[in-house]
């Protein structure tokens, strides 16, 4: 019987031994890529955290000691030590498990994550809300309940942050302030992979890089140890000795300022892939109960052949054969919109050499990747830092260039001050193309682009585009590049659905409905389906989301039945109440709800929040 079956909760992790710890980190690999071979996901990163978690898993007391994982895709492997090895096969499947951590699924889940460089903050003040009350239970918290120890906190936590989160400003705001509680137990683990989604980049990476590259310290540390250990009577207390000056020694080979300085314990590097000697330096964190933090070097895609050497592409899979690591293709062979972003892009930044573009460390998600090789002095990567890349594309502007920041609705939403106070009051020609927009299914609630309308909209000097297929991105980039002087936002879904829908007028139509983005082709759908039923629809493809056409609305508006507006955002704030306080006429809006969106295919969703073709007809048809 395979020792992973016999895991059902951390408890069951303490009665192995190192040997089978091992084997058991060998069944968590084969597992993971058969599972999600079948289901797609992360997997490349889980795949690298194997030992790390089993690890953490052995030396803590969970649920009660509590792990933040940050941004919480590399959470696989927790999921299958804490009782949910029977429900892989609904990972990111509607009704499923989440692909990220979340507390109303398992009480092991201690904070919802999805976005990056939360974690430190979150475990800090967790660990801070303990100290105030130390009897207490932190807001939204479920607590397995161990009695105090006379002394100190009785509970441990942990912030497991990989290296490309720490470029995250908001990692640094929070380690700059944990190092000033000494007394609160805060573990922060550190997976240095080299790592986020694509290579790490900046200042931060190259000095972690100096760690984990220099051979020097972990060399003279064996060097020494096998030495000793051979010396008669001695050798032994001498290796104690030895023990209490060698991070003095580190410090001075392997120069791990950078963490020391913002006063806490550095531990490591540690091999993360050692289940052994990651327990021992777990215990050893666990045992000093002040801020510490642990650098664990782990490889992505580690054990997977194929993720090992792609990363990036095993990143975030869809389905694949586990055999060849080959993906199977569902797509209808439309080019999608980033790659169609990519392309366009290129082709204007050859004719305008004012163009450049900026990433937050996701050129191969955003389609810029071969806009870096053929244009790396005008490509800027950032890191995950949304904030700077915003305010950056804003000094770039300022001095004359045109800045194209490709960046996912939902990370775009963490710069909405930047946005606004940076790039628009100054009214400054920063061109967002906005990635992922809409409903992006799987990836669940933390990472929906369903709010994008709703930050835009109400922004002055900010025009907001979303088209209904490849040809119209193409030809919005250009204007937006080409023709416009101040901020532009283009909206869109990763997916193209296909050949472009045309608006169509229909002259003495019942009803009007007003289209934007991709959900074109289901206003059309849903005007053909009135007609079926000998109701007249007259569909516009708004284009512009601000400023609106009012002179086209207004014309095929008047003497219509019923007006509606159809799109992929949130109802509150989003494009069909701001096309209603235009017209000031009460508007038939479909849209989602006031309620985050779980994850799912696509067409499920639609279908439960009644944004399907055949939904938005029949309401209509009893509207009518």
């Amino acid at each position: 019987m395979m020792i992973l079956n016999k895991i059902n909760s951390p408890a069951d992790l303490k009665k192995l031994n190192n040997q089978e710890l091992h084997k058991l980190s060998e069944e968590i690999r084969e597992f993971l890529v058969n599972s999600v071979s079948k289901t797609g996901g992360h997997l490349a990163s889980n795949l690298g955290i194997v030992e790390l978690t089993i690890a953490l898993h052995s030396v803590l007391d969970l649920p009660n000691d509590k792990i933040i994982w940050d941004v919480g895709h590399q959470s696989y492997v927790h999921k299958l030590l804490t009782g949910r090895r029977d429900r892989f096969d609904t990972l990111r499947k509607f009704g499923g498990i989440s692909g990220f951590p979340k507390p109303t699924e398992s009480e092991y889940d201690s904070f919802v994550t999805g976005h990056s460089s939360t974690s430190v903050s979150v475990a800090l003040g967790m660990a801070l809300a303990e100290k105030i009350c130390p009897n207490g239970q932190p807001r939204n918290l479920r607590n397995a309940g161990s009695a105090n120890p006379p002394d100190g906190l009785h509970k441990k936590y942990i912030s497991v942050i990989g290296d490309g989160a720490l470029t995250g400003g908001m990692a640094f705001e929070a380690l700059n302030h944990a190092g000033s509680q000494q007394d609160i137990p805060l573990i922060i683990v550190l997976n240095d992979n080299g790592m986020s989604i694509s290579k790490n980049v900046g200042g931060v990476a190259k000095s972690l890089n100096k760690i984990r590259v220099n051979p020097r310290y972990r060399h003279i540390k064996a060097d020494v140890k096998s030495v000793i250990d051979k010396i008669p009577l001695i050798g032994k207390p001498l290796k104690l000795f030895i023990q209490n000056i060698k991070m003095v020694v580190k410090k001075l080979v392997v120069g791990n300022s950078l963490f020391k300085d913002f006063g806490l314990v550095y531990l490591g590097p540690t091999d993360g892939h050692n289940v052994k000697k990651l327990i021992r330096v777990f215990r050893k964190a666990k045992s000093l109960n002040k801020p510490v933090l642990v650098h664990v070097l782990t490889t992505k895609g580690k054990g997977y052949k194929f993720a090992e050497e792609n990363p990036n592409k095993f990143h975030g899979i869809g389905m694949f054969d586990s055999k060849t690591g080959e993906i199977i293709d569902n797509s209808n062979g439309e080019p999608g919109f980033s790659e169609t972003l990519g392309k366009t892009l290129c082709n204007i930044a050859n004719q305008n050499k004012k163009v450049v573009a900026i990433t937050a460390a996701m050129p191969d998600g955003t389609g810029l990747c071969d806009f870096a090789e053929k244009f790396p002095d005008r490509f800027f990567d950032v890191g995950i830092a949304e904030q700077h890349a915003v305010t950056l594309a804003a000094g770039m502007a300022a001095n004359g260039k045109i800045p194209v920041f490709a960046v996912y609705s939902t990370f775009l939403q963490r710069a909405y001050d930047q946005i606004l106070h940076d790039v628009a009051l100054s009214n400054l020609h920063v061109v967002f193309a906005i990635d992922r927009a809409g409903c992006v299914g799987k990836d669940g609630e933390t990472h929906q682009g369903i709010y994008d309308l709703s930050y835009l909209l109400h922004i002055p000097n900010m025009t907001v585009l979303a088209p209904s297929c490849n040809t119209e991105l193409a030809e919005m980039l250009d204007f937006a590049i080409n023709n416009m002087n101040s901020p532009v936002a283009i909206r869109y879904p990763r997916e193209c659905s296909g050949e472009p829908c045309s608006t169509f007028i229909r002259e003495n139509a019942d009803i009007l409905i007003i289209s934007i983005g991709t959900m074109l082709s289901t206003a059309v759908d849903a005007a053909e389906i009135l007609q079926s039923h000998g109701i007249s629809a007259t569909v516009i493809n708004a284009r512009f989301a601000k400023p609106l056409d009012l002179e086209l609305i207004t014309k095929h508006a008047n003497g219509k039945k019923i007006i509606a507006t159809i799109e992929d955002n949130v109802e509150i704030g989003g494009f069909g109440n701001y096309v209603e306080s235009q017209l000031g006429l009460n508007i038939v809006k479909f849209a989602f709800p006031d309620k985050f969106i779980e994850q799912g295919d696509i067409a499920e969703i639609f279908e439960k929040y009644g944004l399907t073709a055949e939904q938005i007809a029949e309401k209509l048809v009893e509207l009518y």
